[in-house]
């Protein structure tokens, strides 16, 4: 079994920021890419930002200098900073992870948490 779980959601106003934190535990052998998507009320989920093994990242246009994704390996944990935050960032955030669970796996599975609320007022 592997968890997945996001922390540092809540209520912020408008130009504030907040870090979210995400966690992966149980049976990982390693893990590749690590990222963060979020479901705005009433749309469907969309990617926020990536970032893989090597340390590269990629973001939606829309938080591109606004955000960092960065990651901790040893810690097996990716964090989402998001400054400057805007009403239009209200979502669901949710954390995905690309696990490989054996040493002899052949396949990476992706792995998502339950998602932490993040909401942005005027």
């Amino acid at each position: 079994q592997v968890q997945v779980v996001e922390s540092g959601g809540g209520l912020v106003q408008a130009g504030g920021s907040l870090r979210l934190s995400c966690a992966a535990s149980g049976s990982i052998f390693s893990i590749n890419a690590m990222g963060w998507y979020r479901r705005p009320p009433g749309k469907q989920r969309e990617l926020v930002a990536t970032i893989i093994s090597g340390g590269s990242t990629n973001y939606a246009d829309s938080v591109k200098g606004r955000f960092t994704i960065s990651r901790d390996s040893a810690k097996k944990t990716v964090y989402l900073q998001m400054d400057s935050l805007k009403p239009e960032d209200t979502a669901v955030y949710y954390c995905a992870v690309d696990v490989r669970r054996y040493p002899d796996s052949t396949y990476w599975i992706q792995e998502w948490g339950q998602g932490t609320q993040v909401t942005v007022s005027s």
